[in-house]
């Protein structure tokens, strides 16, 4: 039986926050299935990603369902610059406590359920694929009663583990919590200082003015009839956990018999076309030998002492490697002037595709924040990197990455110093184990089968036979 007639009027749902390390990898799926003339596909996101939607028009198209603007409170690239700061500080508990205070905002997610729930009504899916941050979209699966599928972008143990030390866990008691930054196994002060970061964690839910915000979301739950919260609800209800990773990325663990560990979700490649549109970009990148590429992804706030820094990075680094630097449009004001830069830097507010950069067999090594995303696609491509971690997952990639010798982390990852960062390249670039390394994790990634098995396992789901 075909896809399409397997799924006739079978409606499927995606559901995600607007995040790119969130969103991402469903569009990818979703234009997988719609290139296999999957019908009724449908996704719901903020406003912003409409045209992202719309442009899935390969095959049998992707409908958009619009959940409104975007909260800035629940998006961490609008969060005000102080908030930034607090997500982004040296104490990793203080700021896992930050991200905690400022996204736990259940007003804003009755809200969105509420949006949810009237696209749910009328486009009636038979199967929901929900981003696992996007806990609106798993309650209204539950209320509603509709098979769900839960995406997740990060290490596969990222939500097998559990942050409150009496709460069911997918993980052994003293494996490290996620946002911790933890190796394993630990020294012994870091198995009290993992523990200690769970009782904080429950902790601060005893505190007077995070009492009224669970207060509010008990009465918001009761007059909204969803289910009491659980840690481990969205694993456990899910009739599949799609995990973009491989289990040799992470620490040793069980892999639940309902988790899939698919790999990076990569689209068709080259994703853009050579000529006018990449300005130059792909003839450059053949032009060289060795390419280093830095991207900070979408969240990162740079100042000009750190802008300045990674030019001199570059500066240090001429007539050995050419630097290519992603850098956004609204930062490039923190630039010095553009005759002082070095000639072997290139800088693009803006690429056709990150992943034809991190795929070209020039570019050496990824120097990159860590996200879940960027550390997926960058070993997929069997990538080495230097890592500059700033939060929550961003440091439990960076310690897995540095103790499977795929990767290095700066000794002082909120400041950028010119010394370290060179060392630190200059390593990974020399040292042949670490691109040996990569490239093997590289064809595991490719051998989980990405976004081709991902479409395969849900098409198999008895909600869409």
């Amino acid at each position: 039986m075909s896809p399409t007639q397997s799924t006739a009027q079978r409606p499927v749902l995606f559901v995600s926050l607007p995040e790119s390390g969130l969103v991402n990898p469903l569009l990818v799926l979703a234009a997988e299935l719609s290139r296999r003339g999957v019908p009724d596909l449908w996704f719901a996101t903020d406003e912003p990603r409409r045209a992202d939607v719309e442009g899935l028009t390969e095959g049998s198209g992707v409908g958009f369902a619009s959940l409104g603007e975007v909260f800035s409170e629940l998006s961490a690239v609008s969060w005000p610059d102080e908030v930034y700061r607090e997500v982004t500080q040296a104490s990793r508990f203080r700021a896992h406590r930050a991200v905690v205070r400022q996204s736990y905002r259940p007003d804003l997610q009755a809200e969105k359920f509420k949006r949810l729930n009237s696209v749910v009504e009328k486009v009636r899916p038979a199967l929901m694929v929900v981003d696992c941050v996007a806990s609106f979209g798993i309650d209204v699966a539950l209320t509603h009663d509709i098979p769900f599928v839960l995406s997740v972008p990060f290490l596969p143990t990222n939500v097998l583990t559990s942050l409150n030390p009496f709460g069911p866990s997918g993980t052994p008691r003293d494996f490290p919590v996620p946002h911790s930054g933890f190796p394993y196994p630990m020294s012994f002060s870091q198995r009290v200082r993992n523990e200690l970061f769970k009782y904080r964690t429950l902790g601060m839910f005893f505190h007077p003015a995070m009492g009224k915000v669970l207060s509010e979301d008990a009465r918001l739950r009761k007059e909204l009839g969803l289910p009491k919260p659980s840690p481990m609800t969205r694993v456990d209800r899910a009739e599949l956990v799609l995990c973009n990773s491989v289990a040799e990325l992470d620490y040793p663990f069980t892999v639940p018999e309902r988790m899939e560990l698919v790999g990076a979700m990569v689209p068709p490649l080259p994703e853009a076309p050579r000529g006018e549109d990449d300005g130059g970009l792909a003839d450059w990148l053949d032009a060289q030998s060795s390419v280093v590429y830095m991207g900070f992804g979408t969240i990162t706030r740079l100042t000009r002492e750190h802008v300045a820094a990674l030019v001199e990075v570059a500066r240090r680094l001429q007539d050995r490697h050419q630097v290519l630097w992603r850098l956004p449009s609204e930062q490039q004001h923190l630039l010095p002037a553009a005759d002082t830069l070095p000639g072997n830097l290139r800088i693009e507010s803006w690429l056709p595709s990150q992943l034809d950069v991190l795929a070209h067999p020039h570019v050496r090594v990824f120097f990159t924040h860590g996200g879940g995303n960027g550390f997926n696609e960058g070993m997929y491509f069997g990538k080495p990197m230097v890592v500059r971690p700033l939060w929550v997952d961003c440091y439990d990639q960076a310690v897995r990455g540095q103790d499977l010798g795929l990767s290095l982390t700066l000794d002082r990852p909120r400041d950028v110093d010119p010394e370290d960062v060179v060392d630190k390249l200059t390593r990974v670039l020399g040292e042949p184990g670490f691109r040996e390394r990569a490239e093997r994790i590289g064809a595991l990634q490719h051998a989980a089968g990405g976004r081709a098995r991902a479409a395969d396992l849900l098409l198999k789901l008895p909600a869409l036979s």
